[in-house]
């Protein structure tokens, strides 16, 4: 049945389009006609799959495929820095999985098994993590579970998130590009007759000033229930059955209530962890885990190991840190504060944006716009918290930076993990005296917060310079 699911990953693309054309009746027909040269792709890749062959060799995989040209590649086990095992729902029914194989800083696929029956993509998992370990690592055959969620805690997980605001923002994004007619009459006559409904079910309530106003209060209150239902529905989906287990110096992670993913990468590769909170983490007091690995693409789910913990205790997530990094003394650091006087450079960027905004609501509401202004003390006041909490710390293992007060994070990474280290100036630093150490490790995404330590005076940031620029001279990378 292998060739179901490359027929399903060639026309799932088309799949909305192709209703929206036959069901709504607008566009034109001829786009049907784009399915015979979707049928001809199937067929092509279905023969480029049948010609795809894997093998096991001394020191690595040996991938042969290619339909007309044909291509022979040879993958080194110790080259494979994460294995990852997909199981859709379809994939689950037919008892097979997905395996793809990923590499140092590569962008695509070292290789990618599409169908395999489950035990023969396990075999190989555990085929690459036996030769890609050193004999004592391999020698390791105990696997101990560090996390695992209940089901009650992927429920604080879907209350805590704004999965479900993504979600729809994002499917309202693709109903604007695949609907005919968006920003046309269609649309508009709907909207024009659901709103003269609307108002037409209202005006028989006789409602006035103060019932229009809990009106619209309690329809508010009715979205964000439905859309923090929806958070908690993808996080069921995404993190139902959620394991974290060591085995050696190999890593897995394992989740999925419909599709499964399970991925392993070994310790090694990670190269920067952070620790987050925000307001209702703390209300339900947990945190977040994440980590960035060598090889991770953020943009395609299930590929890396992102997340060591998703949600936890805070004593939880240190234990982890501490059993990952013992030499770290994460529970030891000292941190030191910046001054603070530093507040305002925080607030400062609040200061166009509000003034730019009163005088846009100026033309609309008048003297109204004025209470636009009321944002600065708001800002002056959650500077100023930002500002007691802003700091880092250093030893000879690790350096942290914390920031944040609404929604805190700590970024931290170890000193031989360090890839780059740079100082950076601005105007308002050449004016003040104090300069911004940016610290670079592999596999940072520009998504997720930057290890930076900011608002440093400049003699501090150049002697931290120094100090890691040796520390770095001294010790080999390990990738």
């Amino acid at each position: 049945m292998s060739w179901l699911f490359v027929l399903i990953q060639h026309l799932k693309q088309y799949i909305v389009p192709l209703l929206v054309l036959v069901f709504v009746g607008r566009g034109d027909r001829n786009e049907l006609w784009s399915l015979v040269g979707v049928a001809l792709l199937v067929l092509a890749a279905l023969w480029r799959y049948a010609t795809y062959r894997y093998g096991v060799g001394a020191s690595g995989l040996v991938v042969r495929s290619g339909l007309f040209t044909r291509n022979l590649r040879v993958i080194p086990f110790v080259r494979i820095q994460n294995v990852a095992v997909h199981q859709t729902v379809l994939h689950r029914l037919f008892g097979v999985a997905e395996v793809r194989l990923e590499s140092a800083g590569s962008k695509e696929h070292e290789a990618q098994m599409r169908v395999l029956k489950l035990a023969d993509a396990m075999a190989l998992e555990t085929l690459v993590r036996r030769r890609g370990d050193s004999p004592a690592e391999a020698a390791e055959e105990r696997v101990d579970t560090l996390l695992r969620l209940s089901p009650l805690e992927v429920l604080r997980l879907g209350l805590v998130s704004n999965g479900g605001l993504v979600l729809a923002g994002a499917g309202l994004a693709a109903a604007m590009q695949m609907l005919p007619d968006v920003n046309g009459r269609i649309p508009e006559r709907a909207l024009r007759r659901g709103a003269n409904w609307l108002l037409g079910q209202l005006g028989g309530y006789q409602l006035d000033a103060l019932g229009y106003v809990l009106l619209a209060a309690g329809a508010i209150a009715f979205v964000a229930a439905a859309l923090k239902l929806l958070s908690v529905t993808l996080a069921l989906l995404r993190y139902y059955g959620f394991e974290l287990s060591e085995q050696g110096r190999q890593l897995t992670a394992e989740r999925g209530l419909l599709g499964r993913w399970r991925t392993t990468v070994p310790r090694r590769r990670i190269q920067a962890w952070m620790l987050e909170e925000g307001l209702l983490h703390r209300l339900v007091k947990r945190r977040r885990l994440a980590v960035d690995t060598v090889g991770a693409d953020g943009h395609e789910e299930g590929r890396a190991l992102k997340e060591l913990a998703p949600i936890a205790t805070p004593a939880a997530c240190t234990a982890l840190v501490d059993h990952l990094l013992p030499r770290a003394g994460w529970d030891a650091l000292h941190w030191q504060p910046l001054p603070k006087a530093v507040w305002w450079r925080m607030f400062l960027p609040d200061v166009p944006w509000t003034l730019l905004a009163t005088f846009a609501l100026y033309w609309q509401v008048g003297g109204w716009c004025l209470l636009a202004l009321l944002w600065l003390p708001w800002a002056a006041f959650k500077a100023q918290r930002r500002a007691r909490r802003i700091g880092y710390a250093l030893n000879g293992e690790l350096i942290a930076v914390r920031e944040g007060w609404w929604h805190r994070y700590w970024r931290f990474a170890e000193l031989d993990k360090l890839q780059a280290l740079q100082i950076t100036r601005s105007p308002i630093d050449l004016r003040c005296g104090t300069a911004t150490l940016w610290l670079d490790t592999a596999g940072a995404t520009a998504m997720g917060p930057a290890l930076r330590i900011r608002f440093l005076p400049e003699h501090e940031a150049r002697r931290i310079y120094e100090r890691l620029s040796a520390s770095l001279a001294k010790r080999p990378l390990r990738w």
